[in-house]
């Protein structure tokens, strides 16, 4: 058999376990209770990994957030001491099983979402949306985002806890389905899918035995906050990726990250191993008074989302979208359209109304984008560079082309040698 051959036959498996995939969201824990691999000194941020020195403006911003909410530091100041002394222990979510939006970063007593792959058996976490704003994820770090994240700790979580335990099972697959159906893509757009959540669980949060203003609270913050449901699919999309890691030969994109700095890409064949280059810069609509000199590198472990085939890959399902990330109508159906020349087929479960109900393109195949140059697009928020500040637009971007290159070279080097 060639090494063409064995790719070839690499893919169609890989494919097909994406395809059976069978996300459900199965209940909620603590970080540090639940996640492979956490201590009290453990901070988990998105995409490859990345050392302090190194990190970006925003998520520098989000990890000293994240230990004066832990209590591991009181103030600003001391948190960045604490953070340049080597007594944390930084990594990225994808290696405890967990993505994050933004800076995506993970703390001991951060509540998160369990998601399991029904059909695998594996498991994927990510913590709650805390809404839009000043906001940890885009590097906010002050009492206003300390004071809604003790609340998600001490109110939403048992809360909401209890009602998915009211409830049972609830199956994801099917929701993102229903929320390509109604105009999200999954990514930017959660209206839809925030709006599915909401009509599944509530009856069970009224149900629950709980103080009454508490449950109130909990249903007041999911209806003021349409991107609830992104917190569900990443980790929807990360369970059903995971399960086509360690397939030997396979060429299939498994995971897409960026951390602010640099953006990585693994493949199922090499699944152990980060291929990165900088991140880029976002194109897209800035909020008034900011610019493109206020903007940050691509951030965020989001487009795991565009990996599974939705996100930047179903815009055609999603048109409004580009009232948010700029450009026109004929632009998202283009995008989406393009998508199917670098990837190996079509989602069985994803389907696109406007491209006749055609299945979204999905399984990036590094192969078909370095031979075409096309890169996959990915739709994504636009942080400003210094911590502090929060979400300053939204807009487009590419992976850079070095991480593909470099992919591609190391299965030739690895695999033509067997």
């Amino acid at each position: 058999m060639t090494l063409g051959e064995k790719i070839d036959q690499a893919n169609e498996k890989a494919f097909e376990k994406m395809n059976a995939g069978q996300p459900t969201l199965v209940g909620m824990g603590i970080a540090g209770e639940t996640l492979p691999g956490m201590s009290k000194t453990t901070v988990l941020h998105a995409g490859p990994p990345v050392a302090w020195e190194n990190m970006c403006g925003p998520m520098k911003g989000a990890v000293m957030g994240g230990l004066i909410y832990e209590g591991l530091a009181s103030d600003l100041e001391e948190a960045e001491t604490l953070a340049k002394s080597g007594k944390i222990d930084f990594d990225s979510c994808h290696h405890h099983n967990a993505v994050g939006p933004m800076a995506g970063v993970v703390t001991y007593s951060m509540p998160v979402w369990k998601v399991q792959n029904k059909t695998f058996g594996n498991y994927a976490y990510a913590t709650v949306n805390e809404g839009l704003g000043k906001v940890l994820r885009f590097g906010a770090c002050d009492e206003e985002v300390f004071t809604r994240l003790r609340w998600i700790e001490k109110v939403f979580y048992p809360v909401m806890k209890a009602a998915l335990a009211h409830h049972g099972e609830i199956d994801l697959k099917t929701m993102i389905a229903q929320c390509l159906q109604m105009g999200d893509e999954g990514h930017n757009r959660n209206k839809a899918g925030t709006s599915l959540f909401i009509r599944e669980i509530i009856t069970d949060i009224m149900e629950i035995e709980a103080d009454e203003e508490r449950k109130v609270e909990v249903v007041k913050f999911l209806l003021g906050n349409d991107h609830t449901f992104l917190n569900l699919s990443m980790p929807a999309c990360k369970c059903t990726m995971d399960a086509t890691r360690n397939i030997p030969y396979s060429t299939m994109v498994c995971a897409m990250a960026r951390n602010g700095t640099e953006f990585g890409i693994q493949i199922s064949g090499m699944s152990d191993r980060w291929f990165t280059a900088p991140s880029e810069y976002i194109q897209g609509l800035y909020f008034p008074g900011y610019s493109e000199a206020d903007a940050n590198r691509d951030i965020g472990d989001s487009c795991i989302t565009e990996t599974t085939g939705i996100g930047g890959f179903c815009m055609a399902a999603a048109p409004a979208i580009v009232q948010f990330v700029g450009g026109k109508v004929s632009d998202a159906v283009n995008y989406s359209t393009q998508m199917y020349e670098i990837t190996l087929g079509e989602n069985k479960m994803y389907k696109i109304p406007t491209l006749g109900f055609r299945g979204s393109a999905t399984g990036i195949d590094i192969r078909k984008v370095v031979e075409t140059g096309i890169y996959p697009i990915i739709n994504t928020g636009i942080a400003h560079k210094n911590w502090g500040v929060g979400q300053i637009g939204a807009g487009i971007v590419h992976p850079p082309a070095a991480c593909f290159d470099k992919a591609l070279e190391a299965c030739v080097e690895a695999w033509t040698e067997e």
